[in-house]
């Protein structure tokens, strides 16, 4: 096993898809220079032809990509910011998510969509997005948002092996994080969630930055006789139920973490599934900590005050423990 950054498994798992198969290229704004690290070093490696810079249109992006891989390719788009999604919705809804059912399977789109997410630090607004539970939404979309280097890795290789479009959101502020990573190759299957640290008494379901965010908070309630326990989701869609009402049905209390808006948004989804699938076992109503309906202010006093935070987790547990 070796220690590497988040962003250096994302490079790393890059780099070994498109040794193992000819058939995967990256293609989008600045891959080639690669002003956030992702894909470094790897024009030098393969040449223009399979990394390719773009023209700055999403929507010229993402129509090329559906076309590259309807005709046998395997792209992985760098989209850079999550919020750039919205300027190429057209192609990615209504011809990317759509095309194999509308062909009767006949045509298959293996594109693998990256983009950083999440509140990454007086980025402003329009960089600041977190648009997972609008490609939720989205049917025929597969959407990956993984928190340690260890599942970046793994389950980067999986979706650009996947034979459906997938959606692959990475945090931007767990880019110098680090964790264990095998030597050998290795994969993290889609929609599985991983219980990541056991609990009795509350369960918390987070993703991405909020994971390690839940987990410090459930460290420090330890003192207190709270016994929390934490699953990461890793995969939204296809989501793992399974393992949320397992956990559910062991502690009766559920907290729900995430860095997207509260309306309409993942941690109402989560909420959804615990009344309708899971209501039996709760004891207490199901508390939910998301950002507010507000877009993010460029002051670090504004975007810390809208991000979910240990003190807010904190207090979530508490009012149900």
């Amino acid at each position: 096993m070796k220690k590497i950054m988040f962003v250096q498994a994302i490079n790393e798992a890059l780099r070994e898809e498109m040794q193992r198969d000819e058939l995967v290229f990256i293609m989008g704004e600045d891959v080639q220079l690669s002003p956030l690290g992702q894909t470094a070093n790897l024009v030098e490696e393969f040449g223009t032809e399979r990394v390719r810079n773009t023209p700055i249109s999403e929507l010229a992006i993402i129509g090329a990509a559906a076309g590259a891989a309807s005709r046998g390719m395997r792209p992985v788009v760098d989209m850079m910011m999550a919020s750039f999604f919205f300027c190429g919705m057209d192609q990615l809804v209504n011809n990317v998510a759509k095309l194999r059912f509308m062909s009767g399977g006949q045509i298959r789109l293996p594109i693998v969509f990256r983009a950083v997410t999440g509140c990454l630090g007086s980025a402003g607004a329009q960089h600041t997005s977190s648009p997972h539970a609008m490609m939720m939404q989205v049917p025929g979309l597969k959407v990956v948002m993984p928190s340690s280097a260890y599942d970046v890795k793994g389950m980067l290789k999986s979706a650009i092996r996947d034979d459906d479009p997938v959606v692959f959101f990475e945090h931007g502020q767990l880019g110098a994080t680090t964790s264990e990573v095998p030597e050998e190759d290795y994969t993290v299957p889609l929609g599985i969630a991983e219980v990541n640290r056991e609990g009795t008494d509350i369960t918390i379901v987070a993703n991405a930055l909020m994971v390690s965010r839940s987990l410090s908070a459930a460290e420090k309630l330890k003192d207190e006789g709270i016994s929390v326990e934490v699953i990461d989701l890793r995969t939204l869609v296809p989501l793992d139920k399974e393992t949320i009402l397992t956990s559910l049905e062991k502690t009766g209390r559920l907290v729900v973490v995430d860095e997207g808006t509260l309306t309409c948004g993942l941690t109402g989804e989560i909420a959804g599934i615990a009344a309708e699938e899971g209501f039996s076992f709760l004891k207490k109503p199901v508390k939910r900590v998301a950002m507010p309906d507000v877009p993010v202010g460029f002051s670090p006093v504004l975007e810390n005050h809208v991000v979910p935070d240990e003190t807010r987790i904190i207090q979530a547990i508490r009012d149900i423990a």
